[in-house]
């Protein structure tokens, strides 16, 4: 258990951090969170912030400041909304439902693909509810079912199940993605855990360090996340140590301590790359 980053993360060179509940709760910013990754930065690190945001980085980069997390507290954000666009790269010519919001329309921006209605489809990509706020993925069974017979790929552009948003626990494209796979449906996961998306996040890390004449090992990065199935496993995935920062994601209930160490011992119990610290909050 820490109360601060700086002696645990100080000595990395390269920080991957989530977005969502580490640098604030899709409401508010944490400042102290941008304080850390501030600090950091001055010390000579490279901080990516890295996030299932289905957003792509311009956009994601747009509503950071929005939400009052200053552009000096990070290097650069690689979002599952970019490798989104990195994979519709490879179904140039196709007509593609999009499962989720209008917000996140900027994923299509300028690529080679044809929107339309579940019907006509050959591909579906999926970045959340239509309505988060009062759905969830039991609304969307019929339609998944009739998707998931015509054997069609979703990819999945947010990867989380569910994210925290002010005091709400709301569901996310993982959860519809995890449903459609249940009734047979194949997935491509465009972010966390999934390995292809930490690639992205070190291609970018060591191109910034090289800019300073520098170089970058995997032996070099931290990843600190308060997502267990993402974050935590992901960074396992891609073979580097983590640290957890405690949030009510996965607080069984208001009664338990989100430093709990029953808690977080049940919470990794049969996690092979636990993470190497838990916090509240991140702080330097």
């Amino acid at each position: 258990m820490i109360d601060s980053i700086r002696e645990i993360g100080g000595c990395r060179h390269v920080w991957f951090v989530d977005i969502w509940g580490v640098m604030h709760n899709g409401r508010d910013a944490f400042p102290d969170a941008s304080a850390a990754t501030r600090a950091f930065r001055d010390a000579g690190g490279v901080v990516v912030l890295l996030s299932n945001s289905p957003r792509p980085s311009p956009d994601l980069q747009d509503q950071l400041r929005l939400i009052r997390v200053p552009d000096d507290a990070y290097d650069a954000t690689v979002s599952s909304g970019d490798l989104t666009r990195h994979e519709l790269a490879k179904h140039k010519g196709a007509r593609v439902f999009h499962l989720g919001p209008a917000r996140d329309l900027p994923i299509f921006e300028n690529a080679e693909v044809t929107l339309t209605g579940p019907d006509d489809a050959e591909l579906i990509v999926c970045s959340g509810l239509f309505d988060d706020e009062v759905e969830t993925p039991e609304d969307y069974v019929d339609q998944l079912s009739s998707l998931a017979a015509r054997e069609l790929l979703m990819i999945c552009a947010n990867p989380d199940h569910k994210v925290e948003r002010g005091h709400q626990l709301l569901y996310c494209a993982g959860a519809l993605a995890a449903a459609y796979e249940t009734l047979g449906g194949k997935t491509f996961y465009a972010g966390k855990p999934h390995l292809p998306v930490y690639q992205l996040a070190f291609e970018t890390a060591a191109g910034i360090a090289a800019a300073r004449g520098e170089t970058v090992a995997k032996s070099d990065v931290l990843a600190i996340g308060d997502g267990a199935k993402t974050d935590i496993v992901g960074a396992g995935v891609f073979g580097v140590p983590s640290v957890f920062v405690a949030s009510r994601l996965h607080a069984p209930d208001e009664n338990v301590g989100l430093l709990d160490a029953e808690h977080l011992s049940a919470l990794f119990a049969e996690e092979p790359s636990p993470p190497i610290a838990a916090t509240r909050r991140l702080r330097w």
